[in-house]
């Protein structure tokens, strides 16, 4: 599926547009980082006055370390000429977050600067591209995909039932049913066929979700339907009519911390229309104080330390961001499909979403790509993995370290379901 998402510039993008524009954002030439470094420098202190100031910096862009740890110590140093010296956070008055992130056109370097409970965000811009010169290094994260079916039926989702080193057993969800599968002597063969019954015709743009269950074999949500695998042998699929809402975070992933000590995702669900392919924008148990959205065809949550920011590729062709308060809209330039991954790398979530990106013939093709949002600004931090046809679902697993991307072949015109797995590259 596959739904543009429109620019909308807002919130931190927003400001940083239209400081650029008035021309009160200076850029720093080629390999040089003294200015650009000073004026952050000086934005800092102009918040909050000489005294002790507690400074982070992480570097969240594709700089190499040599240039992170240059632009940090130089930082420091200009913060100390301007009376603003350094301190533990204990002892000082005020803190200086900074995000070193980047976007296609510039090196973005925002402070969020804390001084009691006011809380101020300045930045700067670097012009970036290959004629700048600057040390680069490969990108913190890769993925791959690993073939699991393909079919002439539309494929809406995929469950991995069994695995070890490899998925050794899955569930394939099409319109008319679930098809059990076993991987025996490298091929996969069907063992069973649980029909779906449905009263009504099915939308346009049919989407469904298949889980594993904890007490059962499987759960399947269908617009407007809702379908439960019996508990013993042999197999069979219980569907009624339901309005019940769709889990947008995978059972097993909830309250699973991801590596490296990052907050645990909390779940949430959502009501899908029953005559179209989006959700409503109900919500439960809620975002914050927030129990409703936008329509939207997808979602992906990162949790912080304190909260939870939701993604949300909505139907008026935007990505917003809720974390409860506030609804952001970003500029992005993604497709409607997004997920978040919780990895070992990072900040520990991370989302894949699809758009497009160039073949080495300068050919347009579809692929997901991952990436970081450390200060509402998205930073890509792996390549585009390209794909066979047009994504047509793209859903987060179980365990919420991996997803399903079903894509429509150019060449054959069948589905193809792939997990997409990340790691850490460095």
């Amino acid at each position: 599926m596959r739904h543009t998402i429109r620019n909308s510039p807002r919130g931190l993008k927003r400001l940083l547009v239209l400081l650029f524009f008035c021309g009160l954002l200076r850029t720093a030439t080629a390999n040089d980082w003294k200015e650009p470094t000073q004026q952050l420098a000086r934005k800092i202190v102009a918040v909050t006055g000489p005294g002790a100031v507690a400074v982070t910096v992480e570097n969240r862009s594709s700089l190499a370390k040599k240039d992170s740890d240059t632009i940090t110590s130089a930082l420091h140093v200009d913060l100390e000429a301007l009376g603003a010296r350094s301190a533990r956070p204990e002892q000082a008055a005020a803190s200086a977050a900074v995000w070193l992130s980047e976007n296609p056109q510039f090196y973005v370097w925002v402070a969020q600067v804390q001084q009691g409970a006011e809380a101020t965000v300045v930045m700067v811009s670097v012009p970036r591209g290959d004629e700048a010169g600057f040390a680069h290094e490969s990108m913190p994260m890769s993925l791959r995909k690993i073939p699991l079916w393909s079919q002439e039926d539309r494929i809406l989702d995929v469950a991995i039932l069994e695995e070890d080193s490899a998925p050794k057993e899955i569930a394939v969800l099409d319109g008319d049913r679930v098809a059990i599968y076993r991987l025996k002597n490298s091929k996969w063969q069907q063992e069973q066929s649980l029909g779906v019954a449905h009263a009504r015709p099915w939308p346009k743009d049919l989407r469904g979700r298949v889980f594993a269950a904890k007490d059962h074999l499987l759960d399947v949500y269908l617009p407007g339907v809702f379908c439960r695998s019996t508990t013993g042998l042999p197999l069979t699929l219980s569907c009624l009519e339901s309005d019940d809402p769709w889990p947008l975070v995978a059972t097993a992933a909830v309250g699973f911390p991801a590596s490296g000590g990052a907050p645990a995702v909390q779940p949430l669900v959502a009501f899908y229309s029953a005559s179209r392919n989006f959700f409503t924008g109900a919500l439960a148990p809620g975002i914050g104080k927030l129990t409703t959205v936008g329509k939207f065809y997808s979602a992906a949550p990162l949790p912080r330390q304190n909260y939870a920011l939701w993604l949300f590729a909505e139907t008026d062709g935007q990505v917003h961001l809720v974390d409860g308060i506030t609804d952001q809209v970003a500029k992005l330039g993604w497709g409607s499909d997004i997920v978040s991954v919780k990895t070992a790398c990072g900040s520990g979530w991370q989302v894949l979403a699809d758009g497009v990106s160039d073949d080495k013939l300068g050919n347009d093709v579809d692929s997901v790509r991952l990436y970081e949002i450390p200060d509402r600004e998205p930073v890509p931090v792996s390549a585009a993995l390209d794909l066979s046809g047009e994504v047509t679902a793209l859903w987060t697993e179980g365990k919420g370290d991996s997803a399903i991307v079903v894509v429509r072949n150019k060449e054959t015109g069948e589905y193809e379901a792939f997990r997409v797995a990340a790691g850490c590259s460095q």
